[in-house]
């Protein structure tokens, strides 16, 4: 079950981007304890989105394409957050 912040990661991407695919896994519980670890259990995360937005776009212009659509989530109200962005066909 999704919790509170992976359900906004989830709906600000889909907002933003209208994927193809969408994966949000929360990696939180991979870090108890760790750095960044909160307590929340929603410290976490990464996304696979793959979408016609990235076509043409460098890996890093994804990556501050991505963290863009997310506003202060990334590096304020998550500790940790692995991006694949993807356009459509480039991944199997």
């Amino acid at each position: 079950m999704a919790g509170p912040l992976q359900t906004e990661i989830e709906a600000l991407l889909e907002q933003a981007f209208t994927p193809e695919r969408l994966v949000v896994s929360n990696d939180s519980a991979k870090h108890r304890g760790h750095a960044g670890d909160d307590g929340t259990g929603e410290s976490h995360f990464s996304v696979l989105i793959e979408a016609d937005a990235f076509a043409d776009k460098s890996r890093l212009e994804r990556q501050r394409m991505v963290n863009r659509a997310l506003g202060d989530i990334p590096g304020t109200r998550v500790h940790a957050l692995a991006i694949k962005a993807y356009a459509p066909g480039e991944v199997a």
